[in-house]
């Protein structure tokens, strides 16, 4: 039996496993298999948490297909509140190990959680993403028929971030695998479809590269905040509303990114192998 916890970031949901219960099993088939709808537990992504010998603590992240991520904010923050509240770590700003680097999140009032989230790197070879100009900040791609203007980045992990007018006319499941698979991408990328309300406002979803259509994206928020202030849309610091209510990113001077927002408990049990 594993124990596990379910935790999600404003909907972008999570198994949360010390890693110390899997022993020899296949991480990545346990992934597919707990985080199936049907059949499983049920989520976006399975979190595997254990010891590190560079941070106070080590985070890999599966997502339901499979795959693994470099990094995923909405699901740092659900391991930030779970490793604080099981006294793995016992101060409230701590050192995170990830594939993508360490990452500094800190617990606030509130309850929320600050991230960290390093700098964004517009650099295609570090996308990465195919094509001759250094950098895609408008790069109109054609997919189903429709060209899509992108701004390409990373934020830990590759996004594909599209400006649209009306966020609600976005055909989010046709065009967000057809942007994800694209040749252009040859790791694949996460799409994010963002409508500035205002210079402190945006609306985002997002087709998640190996979880699909998710509720909400930490990173996603974050390169969609990035990139609205680079084309000159909105100021360094908004509001990027989610399905299920708001991340707080602020795009900050020295060029690094803060991402604010909760982590909340839904349940806990045991798994049979």
């Amino acid at each position: 039996m594993i124990p596990f916890t379910k935790m999600h970031g404003l909907g972008n949901d999570f198994i949360v496993i010390e890693r110390v219960h899997l022993g020899m099993l296949d991480i990545f088939d346990l992934a597919r298999r707990m985080c199936d709808r049907h059949i499983g537990v049920g989520a976006d992504g399975l979190i595997l948490v254990s010891p590190s010998d560079s941070a106070d603590i080590r985070m890999r992240i599966i997502n339901r297909d499979g795959s693994e991520a470099e990094m995923c904010g909405n699901g740092i923050r659900c391991l930030t509140r779970y490793a604080y509240d099981r006294g793995l770590v016992k101060k409230t700003e701590m050192k995170v190990e990830t594939p993508a680097g360490i990452i500094r999140p800190a617990l606030v009032p509130g309850p929320a959680v600050a991230v960290e989230m390093g700098r964004p790197e517009f650099e295609r070879v570090r996308i990465p993403m195919a094509g001759s100009e250094p950098k895609a900040l408008n790069e109109a791609i054609t997919v189903n028929d429709k060209t899509l203007g992108v701004c390409a980045l990373r934020m830990g992990v590759p996004h594909a971030v599209v400006f649209v007018k009306d966020i609600e006319a976005i055909d989010l499941f046709a065009d967000g695998p057809a942007l994800e698979t694209h040749p252009l991408f040859p790791q694949k990328t996460n799409v994010d479809f963002v409508q500035v309300l205002d210079s402190e406002n945006i609306v985002v979803r997002t087709w998640e590269r190996g979880a699909g259509a998710t509720l909400a994206c930490g990173t996603g928020a974050c390169a969609s905040a990035v990139a609205a202030y680079t084309l000159g849309h909105t100021g360094r610091k908004i509001k990027a509303a989610l399905e299920l209510g708001a991340l707080t990113i602020e795009y900050r001077e020295d060029g690094t990114v803060l991402m604010t927002g909760p982590a909340e408990y839904v349940f806990e049990g045991t798994y049979r192998k």
